[in-house]
């Protein structure tokens, strides 16, 4: 009774309250009429909140997200399935999920009835304009009476995440150069069609498969011999995302920042589709990818990366610098001193592409854009080391500017890094 009680609402406090009135009233006054009302008007809600709290529903809850990855400013469907396991029929339900401010407002619904045993289905739609990981749920169900004296809330635990990833643009083909890697025994050696002579064996491992056993090679070695494996070769790059906040300009979805962001993805994903086995490395170091389903690890990676308070990018070249194998880097970078382009350019020499997407930021401060002189002159830097460049200034697509990446830096010797 008590949690009926505390559950009333505003219209049954004052039904409560002016039953009381008129009780008190009426007694003072002898008049009868007055009390009778006034006991009828009190019950009310004493009642509602009875029958209210002593109701046992059960209700299951699931929920489905449709897709489970959205990119920025697309649309999501969540399916609400709710089922009676009672025998018994529901009351009036009123339903909230609970939405975070950049999806929206929260979602509300009113089901009247509810049979036993019956399941009942509501969509609504979710949109973001930020990237992230946004967690929806739990769903909270509140029991009102038909005169809407009292609600009781109660509420579900489940939960689901939305990952809004960022906006990826379909890239022309480029023809990006490097150097490839692999990880088997040789490049081209095979089984010979015509027979087993120009097999090239090697010693019995353990854990090889016992089919690939060469038993000619055996007799003549006297020890366990197989076949190679023929080398899966892949080609290997990394890309590299200036986050540092100094080093972009504007707010929102349509600063520097994130049009960077959306630039790396939709580089990372294009070379990813290509064959490409990717690295990330942000000024903050190298990002965890894993090996499966490399595209959607890397957009789920740049859902969540955020500005960095760094003020050089040198964590970011000394990762590239360890890395080992990598025959293409793409780097994304925002505004650059000549220092932090050197040391940039001279990671490539030539076993590597470098190929560098250069937003001019001053375009997002200018009213008419225009190449900066600051710009120009780290375009021009990074192409005397051979680098391929490409400007992105304010309000162009990457895809307008990707064919850009098939133009040579020239090559060139400088006093200070020796031949680019």
């Amino acid at each position: 009774m008590r949690t009926g009680l505390r559950a009333l609402t505003s219209r049954g406090r004052s039904f409560l309250a002016a039953g009381i009135a008129a009780m008190v009233m009426a007694l003072l006054l002898g008049e009868h009429d007055l009390l009778r009302i006034g006991v009828l008007v009190t019950a009310l809600p004493l009642l509602a909140a009875l029958v209210v709290a002593r109701t046992r529903y059960r209700l299951s809850c699931a929920r489905r997200l449709s897709p489970s990855r959205a990119e920025v400013g697309g649309e999501a469907t969540v399916t609400l399935r709710l089922e009676n396991v009672t025998r018994l029929p529901t009351g009036l339900l009123l339903i909230e999920d609970t939405v975070p401010y950049a999806l929206g407002v929260r979602p509300r619904f009113v089901l009247d009835r509810v049979e036993a045993k019956g399941v009942r289905e509501i969509d609504y739609r979710v949109r973001s304009d930020l990237r992230g990981r946004f967690t929806i749920g739990p769903l909270s169900v509140r029991i009102a009476d038909p005169f809407g004296l009292v609600e009781l809330t109660r509420a579900f635990t489940i939960s689901d995440t939305l990952v809004v990833t960022p906006q990826v643009v379909a890239l022309p083909h480029v023809r990006l150069s490097g150097e490839w890697t692999g990880g088997g025994d040789s490049r081209t050696r095979s089984v010979a069609a015509a027979g087993d002579d120009d097999v090239a064996p090697r010693e019995y491992r353990q854990g090889d498969d016992l089919r690939r056993v060469h038993w000619r090679s055996t007799a003549r070695h006297g020890e366990l011999m197989v076949r190679r494996e023929e080398q899966q070769w892949q080609s290997r790059g990394a890309l590299l995302l200036d986050t540092r906040r100094y080093a972009h300009r504007g707010e929102g979805p349509r600063s520097s920042f994130e049009v960077a962001v959306s630039a790396a993805a939709s580089i990372g994903v294009h070379l990813a589709h290509e064959g490409l086995g990717l690295r990330l490395v942000t000024d903050q170091g190298a990002e965890h990818l894993t090996d499966s389903g490399l595209s959607w690890s890397l957009l789920d990676t740049l859902a969540m990366v955020r500005h960095s308070a760094a003020r050089s990018l040198e964590i970011g070249v000394s990762a590239l610098r360890q890395g080992s194998g990598d025959g293409l880097i793409v780097a994304v970078l925002g505004s650059l001193d000549p220092e932090e382009a050197r040391d940039l350019a001279r990671l490539r020499h030539s076993g590597i592409t470098g190929v560098a997407v250069l937003l001019d930021v001053d375009t997002w401060d200018a009213a008419e854009p225009g190449t900066s002189e600051s710009h120009l002159a780290v375009q021009t830097l990074l192409a005397g080391y051979g680098w391929r460049t490409v400007r992105l200034p304010a309000g162009t697509s990457i895809a307008s500017v990707w064919q850009d990446a098939a133009s040579r830096g020239r090559f060139a010797v400088h006093p200070a890094g020796g031949a680019a």
